[in-house]
């Protein structure tokens, strides 16, 4: 999880609260970080291919499309975000437990299981019935519920060929009751 960030590759990019705390109390909190992540990201060179914000912890799978390292980016983000949040909440000190967690995602299978891992997040945690009745992640833009632009269409379709086939990839796991070990080590285990 050390490597450098590189041009062109992608990652699952993941931290969680100290102490496993919430790092969002509010519907504002979570509207306030997306809308800061649309300010920035193309200014950073940041592919933004799916994300989902939890309670207490947040998921992302970012291709760095430059030569600058996505952790420019992250660090821009997450400081700005605690320090709007101190001032909201009244509050100091740490709210994240260390830097984010990123892991390379070196092959195509790889890269479909995260991205499936990202969207079940909220039912996996007991937040949502399915994936689509969580509004913090962009689960509803793959499947074309919402047109909102934290998304990329092409790179989805250079996976799934139609809608219904990712739904029917995110299905085939909740049916497996999340049962896929093989690809454990790229999760975050909260």
């Amino acid at each position: 999880m050390n490597e450098p960030f590189a041009q062109n590759q992608i990652y699952h990019i993941f931290n969680r609260g100290c102490n496993k705390q919430n790092i969002f109390f509010s519907e504002r909190n979570y509207l306030y970080l997306l809308r800061k992540i649309k300010e920035s990201y193309r200014e950073y060179g940041v592919g933004n291919l799916a994300y989902c914000l939890m309670p207490n912890h947040y998921h992302f799978l970012l291709r760095q499309e430059t030569e600058r390292p996505l952790s420019d980016w992250l660090q821009r983000l997450f400081n700005g975000y605690v320090q709007a949040l101190n001032k909201e909440l009244d509050r100091s000190g740490t709210l994240f437990q260390g830097r984010p967690k990123h892991v390379l995602i070196e092959t195509d299978e790889q890269l479909v299981h995260v991205v499936r891992y990202i969207h079940i997040n909220p039912v996996k945690a007991g937040l949502a019935g399915q994936p689509e009745d969580w509004r913090y992640s962009n689960y509803l833009e793959w499947i074309e519920a919402r047109s909102g632009t934290l998304v990329d269409r092409e790179f989805i379709g250079s996976y799934f060929a139609a809608v219904a086939d990712y739904r029917e990839f995110v299905s085939s796991y909740l049916e497996e009751n999340f049962g896929e070990s093989k690809y454990r080590e790229l999760y975050l285990d909260v």
